[in-house]
């Protein structure tokens, strides 16, 4: 079992950048897809981006294309998601999943 560590959340004003972070202990096979999620207070929890271990194939939320971009470091065991141009709306607590694994989340709020 895929265990996930969520790091990088905090408080960013619009239009400001952050870098999250998940760190994964256990195996992940070539054909995993690894997921990072958001849920937003009172909202339901929505995708946010995902990519393919193997061939990197990545695929985005139509809200956050052209300013998300993921990437992972498969020496590190590392999915990283980096947001740029941060909105308001944006602020949630961050997950990462991969199968039935989630990490515990990471907070992000956008406020000026």
């Amino acid at each position: 079992q895929v265990q996930l560590v969520e790091s990088g959340g905090g408080l960013v004003q619009p239009g400001g950048s952050l870098r999250l972070s998940c760190t994964a202990s256990g195996t992940i096979y070539a054909l995993d897809r690894i997921f990072w999620y958001r849920q937003a207070p009172g909202k339901v929890r929505e995708f946010v981006a995902s990519i393919t271990w193997r061939n990197n194939k990545k695929d985005y939320n139509d809200s956050v294309k052209g300013r998300f971009r993921i990437s992972r470091d498969a020496a590190k065991n590392t999915i990283d998601l980096e947001m740029n141009s941060l909105e308001p709306e944006d602020t949630a607590v961050y997950y990462c999943n991969v199968h039935s694994a989630w990490g515990q989340g990471t907070q992000v709020t956008v406020s000026s």
